[in-house]
């Protein structure tokens, strides 16, 4: 089933970028007020779609051109027959522009407007119109009592191009947001909408261009990529005379005493995902299990670096990191690995000890760190990371020249050349343990089957993130290996390994 952002434009903006498109548009011939109303009657179109029988809007409008917008879906609303009224937290004395036209409009159409208060009764649908895009510092009074309110009424709550308090670049909460259960966009996606904080505040997202023209929307630079079907990279179909020699040899590196469970969702998920061949380099006592459970997998019992360099050796791909631990035998391993001339996938302990200066990470790496992962490898705290994720994943890839994967909602992968793209699938169910295992090795596997480092990542992301979907919806108790044959399905369905 098609996900509902399918259609959605895969170009992420800045609000910078996105007011100067809007600029741009009216420079081209198309009026500020004409593109106010288009959005005013693209709100009014989503709200009534999803809540035909409300009959009743209360907007809460601030005092910028997000306020214009409010005024006339205030005014669509009352010329429908609906209950309408709007609160004023920014007073609309000092509107100017389009917004002073809007809130005449609305005064001409009849619609009641009345100062905001706390004791301001709060009914029907709410429609967020106070802050916009252009807020940049945290949210001061009285507009954060008003958000306060909002987000403590039973009532719906839809969301004029962003939730009020929610930072459009980084998904960051500036001191307090509106919760939103839609939220309509317009000219160009903004980077904030899907990352951080952004999914627990965005509710249903519906996107509209206003009949913006094309080619001065293509012409304005991206932030990121945002995957989906159509900007997916892909592998080739396999010709009838495939052999397992030419998909690559994985080898995964890790499992220490206590942890074998790790390596091995790692090896399966590589296996599972395409690899020609998958070996596994463990602790003895783990060998049995591995064997036991999947046979495929050449398990190889290792107890120093000396016994793992012949088995790198025949390898392809390298996955290092996942039950490693941090005592003597993994830094041993990790160690030895380093220096060696192979792609490779850095995850869990592996990323632990680049951090603390154990090692140099070589060439031709991707490393998967969660924000915790990443604070220590920038040397900052999670806050900071969680704060302005995109600038963290730029800051990684360039720290550590690498591509990275920065997990968590809205993850990132970015890389060295300054290139960037968003995963906005998931599922909370897949908050669970062992997931980056998994994902580790699906990423090892299609690096293998020859997808460059940042293509493979990409790839990699959304998989991993769409299975969860799948298997989430099933809801809590989603084990990491749930997700594994799920996968494979989804790699079948987007690169069909036969033409």
């Amino acid at each position: 089933m098609p996900h509902p952002h399918d259609d959605f434009p895969t170009r992420l903006h800045t609000a910078a970028q996105v007011r100067d498109l809007d600029a741009r548009l009216i420079a081209a011939g198309t009026p500020g007020f004409e593109l106010m109303q288009r959005a005013a009657h693209a709100t009014w179109r989503a709200l009534r779609r999803r809540w035909p029988d409300a009959g009743c809007v209360t907007v809460l409008a601030g005092r910028g051109n997000n306020a214009g917008d409010g005024y006339l879906v205030a005014a669509l609303a009352r010329r429908a027959g609906w209950q309408v009224q709007v609160l004023a937290v920014g007073d609309p004395a000092q509107l100017s522009g389009d917004a002073a036209q809007a809130h005449a409009e609305a005064l001409a159409a009849g619609v009641p407007i009345q100062v905001w208060s706390e004791c301001a009764a709060l009914r029907g649908v709410l429609v967020d119109a106070l802050l916009g895009t252009g807020l940049s510092g945290d949210v001061r009074e009285p507009y954060a009592q008003a958000i306060r309110l909002m987000n403590a009424s039973e009532a719906p709550v839809l969301a004029v191009d962003i939730p009020s308090g929610l930072c459009a670049d980084t998904g960051r909460v500036l001191g307090v947001a509106v919760r939103a259960d839609l939220t309509v966009t317009f000219i160009g996606l903004k980077l904030g909408l899907f990352t951080a904080e952004a999914p627990a505040l965005v509710g249903e997202l519906v996107f509209d261009d206003l009949q913006g023209d094309a080619t001065i929307i293509a012409q304005t630079a991206v932030q990121a990529i945002r995957l989906a079907p159509s900007s997916l990279p892909r592998l080739a179909p396999r010709p009838r005379t495939a052999h397992k020699g030419q998909y690559g040899h994985v080898l995964v590196v890790g499992g220490d005493r206590g942890m074998g469970g790790a390596a091995l969702l790692t090896a399966e998920s590589a296996l599972r995902s395409g690899a020609g061949m998958v070996s596994l380099a463990t602790r003895a006592e783990h060998v049995p299990a591995v064997l036991a459970r999947r046979p495929e997998v050449m398990a190889v019992a290792v107890a120093s670096a000396n016994q793992l360099l012949p088995l790198v050796e025949r390898a392809d791909v390298l996955v290092v990191g996942p039950g490693l631990g941090q005592m003597a035998w993994g830094r041993s391993l990790l160690s030895a690995v380093a220096g060696v001339g192979l792609a490779q996938v850095w995850d869990a302990d592996a990323l632990n000890l680049l951090a603390a200066g154990a090692v140099s990470l070589p060439e031709g790496c991707v490393i998967t760190p969660h924000p915790g992962e990443a604070s220590r490898l920038l040397g900052q705290s999670v806050q900071v990371v969680q704060g302005d994720r995109p600038a963290a994943a730029r800051a990684l890839a360039a720290r550590y020249q690498t591509v990275v994967v920065l997990k968590g909602a809205g993850s990132l992968v970015a890389a060295p050349d300054g290139r960037r793209a968003l995963c906005d699938r998931g599922h909370p169910a897949m908050a669970s343990a062992g997931l980056g295992d998994v994902l580790a090795g699906l990423t090892g596997a299609l690096l293998a089957q020859g997808l460059p480092a940042f293509e493979a990542a990409c790839l990699a992301v959304w998989l991993h993130a769409v299975a969860g979907e799948q298997v989430g919806a099933l809801g809590r108790g989603l084990a990491a290996g749930d997700l594994i044959a799920t996968v494979r399905q989804l790699l079948e369905e987007q690169s069909p390994c036969l033409k």
